[in-house]
């Protein structure tokens, strides 16, 4: 490892998308070079929203790009998910400063995968994650920064990270898991009858409201359908959180550069858009993004993010839905609570020891949480008629 050089990058497009996607792989798009050149150059990340690209790259003596890392720069802790803002507020009240910091992450993405992105066939995984976990670690002391994010990682990053001497902290969100269904029948029939009437009335009521419904795939979301959906995600992002980070051009640049792998639920009432839920398919998943809608209709928020998303996962084989961060109604809709991950390393002594006991307590409380959660199964017992 003693031949490798780190260098970081003010814009994805510094790095050739090539090299970067052998290290991202195929599997998640939220960390391929065209979703996150698409983030960039919409404006929906820079400057305006406070998340400042310093991608992470690790080329050996040869020049060839051999492990990367979504990094930005931050004056803020918004569009993370992983609060750390009581952080920050303990260490400015010892007279130090918490911003800007450094951040591993997809932007305003709550979406589990790999973080520390190494070249596929490289023949030494394990220690390039380790360098890579040590360049940020550089990084960060070397920029004289007050600590390093890595959040919503893969369990074997966190397990990495561990090692190297990182807070790891643990979340939970909720999947759905497609046990082998033919169809979504077959996933009602695995519920209790009382949930499975449950769940059909809300499709009866949801498709009783005069609305039609459409699934829409890459360059068949026009430039149209777009400009209605930016408008269903800013009076969403307007009533729950007053700040719409995502630019209406990244919306139309992200169907570009995803293609097929952008799906989007679409609600139509005399052939005008009131309602659509965006999702992005990975090799195994349906990733669930953003949701808005126009006026009321009952039960659609299920039906466009949760049923419709189960359908499309079934019927292309896919083995999960992830339904992104928050909601325990989603339980008694299928889905099941899972770990997030997330670790961070935090310069400060005195301050690194006090999060560090602080998340043993919550990494105890969450895993608690997850077993109540889980028990609240909609699920049928074997002896369930």
């Amino acid at each position: 490892m003693a031949d490798l050089t780190l260098s970081l990058h003010r814009a994805i497009a510094e790095i050739p998308a090539a090299e970067w996607d052998e290290c991202a792989g195929a599997d998640n798009p939220f960390v391929s070079h065209a979703f996150l050149s698409a983030l960039e150059e919409s404006g929906s990340t820079g400057s305006r929203t406070g998340w400042l690209p310093q991608h992470a790259a690790i080329r050996g003596k040869d020049g060839r790009l051999l492990a990367a890392a979504p990094l930005y720069a931050k004056s803020h802790s918004y569009g993370e998910y992983v609060f750390d803002q009581s952080w920050a507020q303990a260490l400015e009240r010892a007279g130090e400063a918490y911003y800007p910091k450094l951040q591993v992450a997809v932007p305003f993405s709550p979406v589990p995968g790999p973080r520390l992105l190494v070249r596929a066939g490289a023949a030494d995984v394990p220690a390039l994650r380790s360098a890579l976990i040590g360049a940020l670690r550089q990084a960060c002391g070397a920029l004289e920064l007050s600590s390093v994010h890595a959040t919503f990682c893969t369990a074997e990053e966190h397990e990495a990270f561990g090692r190297a001497g990182w807070l790891l902290r643990q979340g939970m969100q909720f999947h759905w898991d497609n046990r082998g269904y033919r169809d979504f029948d077959d996933f009602l029939a695995a519920l209790s009858s009382r949930k499975r009437k449950v769940l059909k009335r809300e499709r009866r009521d949801a498709n009783a409201c005069g609305l039609t419904f459409r699934t829409l795939r890459g360059g068949a979301i026009t430039p149209e359908i777009w400009a209605h959906f930016y408008r269903f995600y800013t009076s969403t992002v307007d009533r729950k959180w007053g700040s719409a980070y995502l630019t209406p051009e990244f919306f139309p640049l992200l169907s570009e550069r995803l293609g097929e792998r952008v799906v989007l639920m679409l609600a139509e009432r005399d052939g005008a858009p009131v309602a659509g839920a965006l999702n992005l398919m990975g090799a195994d998943a349906l990733y669930g993004r953003n949701w808005g809608c126009d006026g009321e209709y009952p039960f659609l928020h299920f039906e466009l993010c949760y049923y419709r998303a189960i359908e499309f996962a079934i019927a292309h084989g896919l083995a999960r839905v992830e339904a992104g961060a928050q909601g325990e109604h989603k339980i008694q809709r299928g889905y099941r609570p899972c770990p997030t991950y997330s670790a961070h390393w935090i310069e400060h002594p005195g301050l690194r020891a006090a999060v560090g006991d602080v998340l043993a307590r919550e990494r105890a409380h969450v895993l608690a949480e997850m077993a109540e959660l889980d028990a609240l199964s909609p699920y049928r017992a074997v002896d369930d008629a």
